[in-house]
């Protein structure tokens, strides 16, 4: 995704979920006579061929720091963790690991690998080389941003505090058997481990020279490296011939790295990508012009526009620690300020859909109107700012609204700004790069900003506990709530899904009566393909399956 999303962390949908899909359907198989006059069917897939695909500049493409939306796109195709997501229906299904199960109580969990699966150095794919990775980013001196996906199992606070040097829960039973033992029973951890994050890596091929490696990194997945990652130009991966799982039927992808949408979608145009995102602006433009699909998920050459929805949410971040910002009237008053179908209709051309919550729709669980302030009503607004002592906005500061420069993010803002003016808010404009940003966001030196959470896996919890729970490293707004804590601590625990889904509503409805965010709207894909592209699939977590899909001569 060119306007960056922190993957919640960051990916996908659960077993309900409609996926989001390209699907551009080869034409049916024909039939040809053979050397005995009968008649057999001709394949109607095409072998070979490059995928030509645009993404940002990437943070990082190496497992122990996938934490967005680019590198995760890259990283994926280069490796495979222990599970997987179907991209249509979105069911785990096996990946590195053929089968899996855990105790009663979900505190230890087993997982039987596929035998004479390779990295791309030829070298055995084995238990040791995931414990291995998950240890290495686990180290603190490796400054894995993304560790907190193991936060569960044992030792990892023993490593965190550098009082141990391995997770004393992940046990190496054999070549192909991993045991992982937790602190506490997490009845969802089958979903952690399939964020590409927890694949696997060789560990004479990292140690031999890291820096290479984070550059050139050797996978297990269905296409390898070509050459070293080149900054600010490209990515380039081919298929893997060894590859323990089906068989790629394209030669490879080159990831085209662009400055911004707009000039990606030129690029498209002039028939340089097959993938893109479509600009802000341009939506019915591209529509008009390429076809919708019409189900919203598959598309064939003249249906080429997805827009199918995303396991995703737009929202303002509301730093609690700030002064203005800690009565939660004032955070009530600047959401229902905000005219969110106004934003949708001007930006984005009504494709996407205002929020009402911070779990997205296709979330087992999902509620609608969980955030009780996540509405547009000018006038109750003014009231909650007048009860917090700032009627009509009088002798309330102005306040800064941040935001990540280059994506498109100050047209929205702009329009925040117009409404908070309604209420008698006045707020400033203050963009920054991407990396700035986020040492912003982290270090607490901002009041009203912007991100957008897209999930690591497709469960509730990946919505709150990352976002809410006190210390998180993504919880941007500081929230405490010591009730909300242990709720969250019980849900995981909790083993029965109904109860354990009941406790997470019950944990979204006290974090939105709190106003400690202000939900914008869920995505939608706004994403087109070329008419050579076949049988891609785009799912709603934003990933393309590139082993699937085929491209016409």
């Amino acid at each position: 995704m060119s306007e960056r999303i922190r993957k919640g962390f960051s990916f996908l949908l659960a077993l309900t979920l409609v996926v989001s899909m390209f699907s551009i359907t080869g034409c049916a198989a024909e039939e040809e006579p053979t050397d005995d006059g009968t008649e057999e069917p001709v394949s109607d897939v095409t072998k070979g061929g490059t995928f030509n695909f645009y993404i940002s500049e990437p943070a990082f493409i190496d497992p122990y720091n996938l934490q967005e939306s680019e590198g995760t796109q890259v990283g994926q195709a280069v490796f495979d963790s222990l599970v997987a997501f179907d991209p249509i229906t979105s069911e785990l299904k096996p990946a590195a690991a053929e089968s899996w199960e855990s105790n009663e109580d979900a505190t230890v969990w087993t997982f039987h690998l596929v035998e004479g699966a390779k990295f791309h150095d030829g070298s055995d794919v084995t238990a040791d080389d995931f414990k291995y990775a998950w240890e290495r980013i686990c180290t603190p001196s490796v400054a894995s941003e993304i560790s907190y996906h193991l936060g569960a199992v044992k030792g990892y606070d023993a490593m965190q505090d550098e009082t141990a040097t391995e997770l004393e829960g992940v046990k190496v039973i054999d070549d192909y058997t991993l045991e992982v033992t937790l602190n506490y029973g997490f009845a969802d951890f089958e979903f952690v481990v399939g964020h590409p994050a927890l694949a696997p890596v060789p560990k004479e091929a990292v140690e031999s020279d890291p820096a290479a490696f984070s550059e050139m990194p050797i996978g297990n997945g269905p296409f390898k490296m070509a050459e070293p990652w080149a900054h600010d130009q490209y990515i380039k991966i081919v298929k893997f011939d060894d590859y323990y799982g089906d068989e790629p039927n394209i030669d490879g992808v080159d990831f085209k790295i662009l400055a911004d949408q707009d000039t990606a979608f030129l690029e498209f145009e002039a028939g340089n990508l097959d993938f893109t995102q479509i600009p802000t602006g341009r939506i019915q433009e591209t529509i008009d012009k390429y076809g919708e699909s019409p189900d919203g998920y598959t598309v064939n050459p003249g249906e080429q526009v997805s827009l199918g929805a995303e396991q995703a949410i737009y929202y303002l971040l509301v730093n609690t620690t700030d002064p203005a910002l800690k009565d939660p009237n004032v955070r009530a008053a600047l959401s229902m300020a905000i005219d969110r179908q106004d934003i949708c209709d001007k930006v984005f051309e009504g494709t996407r859909t205002p929020a009402t919550g911070i779990v997205p729709p296709g979330i087992v669980g999902y509620e609608a109107n969980a955030f009780p302030y996540a509405k547009y009503d000018v006038e109750a607004a003014k009231a909650k700012l007048a009860e917090a002592g700032f009627p009509n906005g009088e002798g309330f500061p102005e306040i800064s609204l941040e935001y990540n420069s280059g994506s498109g993010h100050e047209d929205i803002l702009q329009l925040v700004q117009e409404d908070l003016k309604a209420i008698g808010v006045n707020g400033k404009l203050v963009g920054s790069e991407w990396a700035q940003y986020l040492d912003k966001l982290g270090a607490a030196d901002y009041q009203v900003g912007r991100l957008g959470w897209i999930a690591d896996y497709p469960i509730m919890d990946n919505f709150l506990y990352p976002l809410f729970k006190t210390g998180s490293s993504d919880n941007y707004s500081f929230y405490s709530n010591p009730d909300v804590d242990a709720k969250l601590d019980e849900a995981r625990t909790t083993v029965d899904d109904d109860a354990r889904v009941a406790l997470y509503q019950e944990i979204e409805s006290i974090v939105g009566n709190d106003a400690v965010s202000i939900p914008m709207f869920y995505y939608r894909h706004t994403r087109v393909a070329s008419d050579r592209v076949n049988d891609g699939v785009y799912s709603a977590n934003g990933l393309f399956t590139f082993e699937s899909c085929w491209l016409s001569e």
